[in-house]
C-alpha cells in the first residue's frame, strides 16, 4: 500500500514537472502574452488590449514592411508596439506630413486619411536618412501620439517579436502579463 502511494505521488511529480517544462519552453521559446499599454497604435490596437507574440518567424523570414512588433527600443527597458515603415536598405524621408521609401509616397491604409506623420529628432521634416543593413524603422500608427524611430532612431530585428493572435477580451483570473508600452 505504502509503495503505490509513493508511486502515485511520484507520477504527479512526473506531471507537474513536464507540464512546467513544456510551459516554460512554450514562454521562454515560442510566444508570450502582453497587455497594451498606451494610445500610440490606436485605433488598431487599443490601450490595455491583450495579445500573444511570436518568436519563431523572424528566424526564418525577414521581417516586412507593415507587420506589427513587439521589441525594446534602444531608448527605454520597456516593450514598446509599432509597425514596421522602413526596411535595410531603404531610403525613408517624411514631407508634407507623408512617408515616402525611396521617393515613393508609401501607401498607409491601417491610418486613417488626414492623419500627419511629422518628423522628430532623428528623422526631421524634409529630412531622409538610409536605414541599415539589418535595422528597421519603425512607426507607431497614432502619429501625434507616437515615440517612435523619428525620434530615437532605428531598431535590430534580434529583438522583435511579431504579433500573432488579438484576442477581444480575456479572462485574466488574476494573472499578470508583460505591459507592452506604446509612447
Amino acid at each position: 500500500m505504502l509503495r503505490r502511494l509513493g508511486s502515485f505521488f511520484l507520477d504527479i511529480a512526473e506531471v507537474i514537472f513536464f507540464a512546467i517544462g513544456i510551459f516554460l519552453f512554450v514562454y521562454l521559446l515560442i510566444m508570450r502574452p502582453h497587455k497594451i499599454s498606451g494610445e500610440s497604435m490606436m485605433p488598431n490596437y487599443p490601450n490595455a488590449e491583450y495579445l500573444l507574440t511570436e518568436k519563431v518567424s523572424y528566424y526564418k523570414k525577414d521581417p516586412q514592411r507593415g507587420d506589427v512588433v513587439v521589441f525594446k527600443p534602444p531608448v527605454s527597458e520597456d516593450e514598446y508596439i509599432k509597425r514596421i515603415i522602413g526596411l535595410p536598405g531603404e531610403a525613408i524621408s517624411i514631407k508634407n506630413c507623408l512617408v515616402y521609401i525611396n521617393g515613393q509616397l508609401l501607401s498607409e491604409n491601417y491610418i486613417s486619411a488626414g492623419v500627419c506623420t511629422n518628423g522628430g529628432t532623428y528623422l526631421p521634416e524634409g529630412g531622409q536618412i538610409i536605414i541599415p543593413e539589418s535595422e528597421y524603422f519603425v512607426i507607431g500608427d497614432n502619429r501625434p501620439q507616437s515615440y517612435d524611430s523619428r525620434s530615437w532612431g532605428i531598431s535590430t530585428v534580434s529583438c522583435f517579436l511579431k504579433i500573432i493572435f488579438l484576442p477581444v477580451s480575456v479572462p485574466t483570473a488574476g494573472l499578470t502579463f508583460p505591459k507592452v508600452v506604446r509612447l
